[in-house]
């Protein structure tokens, strides 16, 4: 915790210097040294071990980033770390208590998967304002034709455009209600997939976790969409040599719960809770997240997961 608490005296720090100085050039630079160590801070919160602690620090975080942000508008690594800051709290603490709440109080779980949406886009908003910074004009290119919009990117976006495509297909998902926004799906997948396309090993496989669940869904493609999340999966393995828990998470919600084999589906989510937390701290927060979510669906494997019906007579 000690490496938390000098982040926040840190930021608090530099922050209220950055914001107490008169228009200067001593001011920027206060500003500049603000935004960069706000745009590092998620590798801070990585390693961490108490997911509760950072639910409760994240916000403060988030806030902080966007105080700098509108004094350092087109600051690309604080533009990243809003996209990713917003997508990663929505889902590890919004979405998924929102979620657990429609098994006893749906009217708080509708409230609270609105707030996940309401998350989701502003994250969303936050990568295309980043992408937007490099690349002017992309966001409306994007409208009229996604794959050409996407083509100029190059490997320094991949974070910036894996980010928005992960709070966008968060949005879609949970806004499958809404025409308007199921509509922009094109627009999301040529993003994943132009940061497929430019680094696909990026982040230990981070972009094939993501093409995990998201085959299935997939606009425009033939053949057996399970086998291509089989195929992510296995190169998800490799890239993390099955030291995270979220492919195996993944595959279970996509690929287990799709074929509906609860053998399957068993086998993987205990795979996820037997990867060792303390071997890769660099994944130790994501890891406990994940296990979490883990049981989470094992709780739920009857309602998932069809049961074999056994047929029985004594009829003659």
């Amino acid at each position: 915790m000690p490496a938390l608490v000098r982040l926040r005296t840190l930021l608090i720090a530099a922050l209220g210097l950055a914001l107490a100085l008169p228009g200067c050039s001593v001011r920027q630079y206060a500003l500049a040294r603000t935004a960069d160590a706000l745009a590092e801070s998620g590798s801070t919160f990585a390693s961490d071990d108490d997911p509760e602690l950072i639910r409760a620090a994240a916000p403060f975080s988030l806030k902080a980033i966007e105080s700098v942000l509108a004094e350092q508008p087109d600051h690309v690594g604080l533009l990243t770390a809003a996209a990713r800051g917003f997508t990663q709290y929505a889902y590890a603490f919004v979405q998924q208590e929102g979620e657990a709440q429609e098994a006893t109080d749906i009217e708080r779980a509708t409230q609270t998967l609105e707030r996940a949406r309401r998350l989701y886009r502003r994250g969303r908003d936050y990568g295309l304002r980043g992408l937007e910074v490099v690349h002017p004009g992309l966001s409306a290119r994007l409208q009229r034709d996604a794959r050409a919009a996407v083509a100029g990117t190059t490997r320094a976006d991949v974070p910036l455009l894996y980010w928005t495509a992960a709070a966008w297909a968060a949005l879609i998902n949970l806004s499958k209600d809404t025409p308007q926004t199921v509509a922009e799906v094109p627009a999301m997948q040529a993003l994943i997939d132009r940061a497929a396309e430019l680094d696909e090993a990026w982040d230990s496989g981070a972009i094939h976790t993501f093409l995990i669940s998201y085959e299935p869904a997939r606009q425009g493609a033939g053949g057996d969409a399970l086998a291509r999340s089989q195929a992510h999966f296995e190169r998800a393995l490799a890239l993390t040599e099955g030291r995270q828990a979220a492919p195996f998470v993944a595959m279970a919600e996509t690929v287990a719960v799709g074929r509906q084999d609860r053998a399957q589906f068993e086998i993987l989510l205990n795979r996820a809770l037997a990867v060792d937390v303390e071997a890769r701290p660099q994944w130790r927060l994501a890891n406990l997240v994940m296990q979490r979510r883990a049981r989470w669906l094992l709780s739920r494997t009857e309602d998932l997961i069809a049961a074999t019906e056994v047929e029985t007579s004594d009829e003659k």
